[in-house]
């Protein structure tokens, strides 16, 4: 395309893209890679995981190297990636080749991955539980789009950035593979040693374990800071910095209030992998209580330290326990005797302490890498943004 374009020259999608149809049955595809949606990572075009081939039977689409994989279902879960591989993909997703005369597959992903692209896809998407992108639909949508000079120039900007998150990602994958093995040879050999006692949990607690305070969203927005569910996930502390409020009494904060050093467990989870977390409640600077879908443990200080329990928990040898109790129905549930239960190897207070502090440094270094690449993130899509904002970059 001519570089003397206005800068708002639009372009329908299928003047940017054509999307690539072809199908195979697995069993007779000359690839042994299968990627689905499930295999795609939010903010990240690098596919780290894949299926094999013989897991699939229905039809599947090819693609090659180079091309976009674009999950046309549920859009708003943003899964996007570029195949470094030749292999199938589901029919969830779709694939897509730039038409490198309007724009360059360098620029094509990260203009996708933008508010932009990504809030046109949704709105676009049709059906209810699992709303999807028609072709037609997306084909005939308009996009401003600078010039292929411009394009190469951001591109550049942005491939660079991408490459520093990817090689963080690259670094938090291999600490979620360390953490657990590094955990798992300290415990295992506090279980091996004779010499050091081996307690059920609830030998261990100043007081018994306890289920959390139960309020409906509506009453959310005022009062005191609760701990949600879905704050339990991912990091060995609770983050504190935007918690919900709630309305509590004296009493009922005496019965959930959730202090500093407690361990908060989860206990309902509609996947197994959510079971049992467990969770390290830091100094907030201000009260806090639980909700219902959690438990709380209060360590005895004396016995017990609190940091040293939470690495216990999240080691393979807390998960296995917990896991192993999981009981399924609507949702994966574990009970206050299935914590109690837990067998804690205790030696003394020193030991415990340095074998925290030991797992808190990967820890710590975990949360500083995640920091760095949402910031890294957030400057590419906020970079993008800006491009296309200042194009008018909406449509005509």
């Amino acid at each position: 395309m001519p570089e003397t374009l206005k800068q708002t020259q639009v372009f329908r999608f299928d003047q940017m893209a054509v999307q690539v149809k072809d199908k195979v049955d697995p069993a007779e595809a000359d690839v042994d890679r299968y990627v689905g949606l499930e295999h795609i990572d939010p903010e990240s075009l690098k596919i780290r995981r894949w299926g094999e081939t013989s897991d699939v039977e229905s039809s599947k689409i090819i693609f090659k190297s180079g091309d976009i994989i674009f999950g046309k279902r549920r859009a708003y879960q943003r899964k996007l990636a570029i195949a470094d591989f030749d292999g199938i993909c589901s029919a969830h997703a779709m694939v897509l080749r730039p038409k490198t005369d309007v724009v360059l597959k360098e620029f094509l992903p990260f203009f996708m991955q933008s508010d932009i692209f990504m809030e046109r896809a949704v709105k676009i998407s049709v059906g209810g539980l699992s709303p999807t992108i028609n072709w037609g639909d997306l084909a005939k949508e308009e996009f401003a789009l600078p010039l292929l000079g411009e394009q190469r120039r951001i591109a550049e900007v942005l491939l660079a950035a991408n490459r520093e998150s990817e090689h963080l990602l690259s670094c938090l994958d291999a600490l979620k593979r360390l953490i657990p093995s590094l955990s798992f040879s300290a415990f295992t050999a506090l279980h091996s040693n004779d010499r050091i006692p081996k307690l059920p949990l609830a030998e261990l607690l100043t007081e018994d374990i306890s289920n959390g305070i139960f309020r409906k969203r509506e009453q959310f927005g005022t009062g005191t800071r609760m701990i949600n569910v879905t704050d339990v996930y991912l990091d060995f502390e609770v983050p504190t910095d935007d918690l919900d409020r709630v309305p509590v009494g004296e009493r009922e904060y005496d019965s959930f209030s959730a202090k500093p050093g407690d361990v908060i467990f989860n206990r309902s989870s509609l996947v197994l992998s959510g079971i049992g977390h467990a969770c390290l409640v830091p100094d907030a600077g201000e009260e806090l209580v639980f909700e219902c879908h959690l438990m709380r443990a209060r360590p005895n200080p004396q016995k017990l330290d609190a940091r040293f329990l939470t690495h216990y928990a999240l080691s393979p040898h807390g998960r296995q326990h917990l896991l192993s109790r999981a009981q399924t129905t609507t949702m994966t549930t574990i009970g206050q005797g299935d914590i109690r239960e837990i067998v804690i190897p205790c030696p003394n207070m020193i030991e415990q302490q340095q074998i925290a502090t030991n797992l808190d440094q990967l820890y710590s270094i975990k949360v500083s890498l995640a920091d760095r690449h949402r910031k890294i993130s957030k400057f590419i899509r906020v970079t993008a943004e800006r491009v296309l904002a200042n194009l008018g970059g909406e449509s005509a």
